[in-house]
């Protein structure tokens, strides 16, 4: 596969370092307190392990499948399409996929992707405020 040059519109090399790395770690971290803190009441409270496990699972999914999308894309292979990347992001594997899209720098550019992910985040950020803080109000109402 040749390579493009600058005059073509080539992305610069990258070194594989995450840039601004502590910033994304406390933003990371940060997103993950709400649902870190609703699945442990689950667990602790109710005994209702199956939101740790639905975390875990589609965020090891995630990960792997952006890593396995950004190798196809590499080889131009036949892609993963974005809508099963965003249900894997959607049942819980948010987590792993902003990892992954760090750690392999896959999807980051993509605006209309991107908009999409952080809807996604953001649905389970106020899924969560809802459950501890509003006991599950926004569940509970009806649209007729």
């Amino acid at each position: 596969m040749r390579k493009a040059n600058a005059a073509e519109g080539a992305r610069p090399a990258t070194t594989g370092r995450v840039r601004q790395l502590r910033l994304k770690l406390v933003v990371g971290l940060l997103l993950c307190v709400l649902p870190g803190v609703g699945v442990l009441r689950l667990w602790l409270g109710e005994g209702t392990r199956w939101p740790l496990w639905a975390y875990g699972i589609a965020s090891l999914l995630a990960f792997v499948l952006y890593w396995d999308d950004k190798r196809k894309a590499r080889n131009d292979a036949w892609r993963i399409p974005e809508k099963v990347l965003h249900g894997v992001e959607l049942l819980g594997g948010w987590p792993g996929a902003l990892i992954a899209q760090q750690a392999f720098r896959h999807k980051t550019r993509k605006l209309s992707f991107q908009v999409v992910f952080w809807l996604i985040v953001l649905v389970h950020q106020v899924f969560w405020i809802d459950r501890l803080f509003l006991d599950a109000t926004l569940a509970h109402l009806s649209f007729l």
